[in-house]
C-alpha cells in the first residue's frame, strides 16, 4: 500500500472517529469565535481516543512532511492534545519532533512563562516552529499562539488544524503570510444532500 493510499485511509478513519464522538449537526451552538453554527466540533473526546490521538499524530506529521520544523506546539487548551499527538508519533517515526504549548496568560507564579514546555535554558529563539489546533474558525486562536512565538525569536513555518471549518481561517492566515494546512474542512463532514 502506498503512503498516499495509507494518508486517504488514516484520514477516513479519523473521519470516522470525529463523526462518532465530537461531530454535532443540527442544534445552534456558540463558537469560541463568538459566531454561533448549526455544525460543532468538540474535539476532546476525539483527542483523547486512543486511536483518535494516533491518528491526528499521524496525519499532522503527514501534512509537515517535507518542512523543517524544530518544535510543533499551540495555544492552551486544544492544541495541548494535538501538539502530544504529533510529539509521541514524531518519535514512532524516527524523526523526534518536541512540543510546546502557549498560554493565554502567563501564571503569576512559577516562570512566569508564556510558552510552556522547554527545558530549562531551552528557547525558541531562532526555532522553526509548527502551531496547531484542533478546529479553526476565524484563525484568531491560532494568531494568538503565532505572536507569542514569533515575540519569543520563532519563525512560524505553518499553521496546521485538524479541522478547518471554511469561515475565514485560510484568508486570515493568507494575509498574514502564514502557510495553512488543514487536515479536514467542514465539508469532510456536512451531510449530503
Amino acid at each position: 500500500m502506498s503512503a498516499t493510499s495509507d494518508t486517504a485511509t488514516d484520514r477516513d478513519r479519523l473521519i470516522a472517529i470525529i463523526r462518532a464522538r465530537s461531530f454535532e449537526e443540527g442544534r445552534e451552538i456558540k463558537l469560541a469565535s463568538g459566531r454561533t453554527s448549526r455544525f460543532y466540533f468538540n474535539m476532546k473526546p476525539t483527542m483523547l481516543d486512543p486511536a483518535g490521538a494516533r491518528l491526528i499524530g499521524k496525519l499532522v506529521l503527514a501534512r509537515l512532511k517535507g518542512l523543517d520544523v524544530d518544535f510543533v506546539g499551540g495555544l492552551e487548551m486544544g492544541a495541548v492534545p494535538v501538539a502530544t499527538a504529533v510529539t509521541v508519533m514524531s518519535d514512532v517515526a524516527g524523526r523526534p519532533l518536541p512540543a510546546f504549548f502557549v498560554r493565554k496568560e502567563a501564571k503569576d507564579h512559577g516562570t512566569q512563562s508564556l510558552v510552556e514546555g522547554l527545558a530549562p535554558g531551552e528557547t525558541l529563539a531562532g526555532k522553526r516552529v509548527a502551531i496547531v489546533e484542533d478546529v479553526t474558525t476565524t484563525g484568531g486562536s491560532a494568531l494568538k499562539a503565532v505572536t507569542a512565538v514569533k515575540a519569543a525569536g520563532a519563525e512560524v513555518v505553518a499553521v496546521v488544524t485538524i479541522v478547518e471549518r471554511e469561515e475565514g481561517a485560510a484568508e486570515t492566515f493568507a494575509e498574514a503570510g502564514l502557510t495553512f494546512l488543514p487536515v479536514l474542512t467542514l465539508g469532510d463532514f456536512r451531510t449530503q444532500a
